[in-house]
């Protein structure tokens, strides 16, 4: 049995942006009403990685009591990943890859402030795969509301070959 938190299971939301500066992910999930909606989810923790960025978020928790708390870096997040219920992430591929490999329910948030944003494409590409959500900062209230989780698809691991040509026919580039 897992740790309990008034008399309900945890369950922890764990967010990283990596080692970027990406501001408007952390704000995001730092509103009343991603943190309440997270909360009608039954979600009871969450726990923000919110590296380079200079914004700070806030302890407050909304009405359901949901424990919020952050850091900036860590030498490793593999053991958040493991121990979270559901993780949001920048598009990097690691992240990417490195949370569907442990089969965990991802939302992939795209920084639209990059440009030629490469990243987003893959993010897109595995969310018409159905292996994870795709959002942007502004609409990622309303993407936790209607998500399912029991419709996401398990990734394959070891292929990433149809991704790859996906992407690269995207790109402009030939199929090989």
């Amino acid at each position: 049995m897992g740790e309990t938190v008034d008399g309900r299971s945890k369950k922890t939301v764990f967010v990283t942006v990596g080692t970027t500066c990406f501001d408007a992910l952390v704000e995001g999930v730092d509103t009343l009403s991603v943190k309440e909606e997270l909360s009608r989810k039954g979600y009871t923790d969450l726990l923000i990685q919110m590296g380079r960025g200079s914004y700070i978020p806030s302890k407050t928790s909304g009405e359901r009591g949901l424990a919020v708390d952050y850091f900036t870096f860590s030498s490793s997040i593999a053991d958040y990943l493991k121990s979270a219920s559901l993780i949001i992430s920048h598009a990097g591929s690691g992240s990417i890859f490195e949370t569907l490999r442990l089969d965990k329910p991802l939302i992939v948030v795209v920084n639209e402030d990059l440009m030629d944003n490469h990243q987003s494409e893959l993010a897109e590409e595995l969310a018409d795969r159905k292996h994870l959500l795709c959002a942007r900062p502004q609409n990622l209230q309303e993407t936790i509301r209607t998500m399912d989780l029991e419709s996401l698809i398990p990734y394959p691991p070891g292929d990433a070959t149809a991704i790859a040509k996906g992407i690269n026919r995207f790109m402009g580039f030939p199929d090989d």
